[in-house]
């Protein structure tokens, strides 16, 4: 049964060590670690496998006046942002359906929190995001070990659109970058839409689901 918990703000690092630590515990034969980890994190810069380097379009010392860290990541894709306001989802599962189906079920349950704010949305696997017209309004990337998958979703909810500014969004160079708040005219507070996303995505309820920590 796959539980989720909503975990406040935690910084990169801290969440990737949460993740292994699930993986860890799934691969030795705890199917109970599966877990939906749903988080907001400090601004932080990551860099998938395939990332571009020159995708991170702000100097160093750009980025440390705005405190936006730099982070490489094992997930597939290339260059993408977080930071506050944004929620961060992150199913540490045994896949049994294969990748795709599990990118398209983040993606189906992003697209379901959007409707359930009045924002038609849709999955473009051509380029992997979910997008409000030409709209990215969450992006996506996974990485896979003996069929156990962590990492996931980024849905922009109430985001600062500006900070995407800062890179080349997942090397799209043309792609505009949207949030919740922006289409809907509501700023949903990010608890209440990790609820929801739970939810879409299938996680049952779980007594660590309301468990918060702030860890920077």
């Amino acid at each position: 049964m796959l539980t989720w918990q909503w975990l406040g703000r935690v910084a990169y690092a801290d969440a990737v060590s949460r993740m292994e630590a699930l993986r860890a515990r799934i691969l030795d034969g705890d199917e109970a670690a599966q877990t939906l980890l749903l988080v907001e994190h400090p601004a932080v810069i990551t860099l998938g496998r395939s990332a571009d380097r020159a995708h991170v379009l702000a100097s160093a010392d750009a980025l440390a006046a705005r405190g936006v860290t730099l982070a490489p990541s094992t997930r597939g894709g290339d260059v993408t942002y977080h930071g506050p306001g944004q929620l961060v989802a992150y199913p540490v599962v045994r896949l049994d359906r294969g990748v795709v189906a599990h990118v398209e079920r983040l993606a189906r349950a992003a697209i379901d929190v959007a409707a359930s704010f009045g924002v038609s949305a849709r999955f473009d696997r051509a380029c992997p995001g979910v997008w409000v017209e030409d709209r990215k309004l969450a992006s996506l990337g996974v990485h896979v070990h003996r069929r156990v998958a962590i990492h996931g979703l980024a849905l922009n909810v109430t985001t600062a659109l500006d900070a995407f500014e800062l890179i080349v969004p997942c090397g799209l160079r043309n792609a505009r970058v949207t949030s919740l708040a922006a289409e809907s005219g509501r700023s949903p507070a990010l608890a209440e839409v990790a609820a929801a996303f739970a939810a879409a995505f299938g996680a049952a309820p779980s007594p660590l689901h309301s468990s918060t920590a702030s860890v920077e």
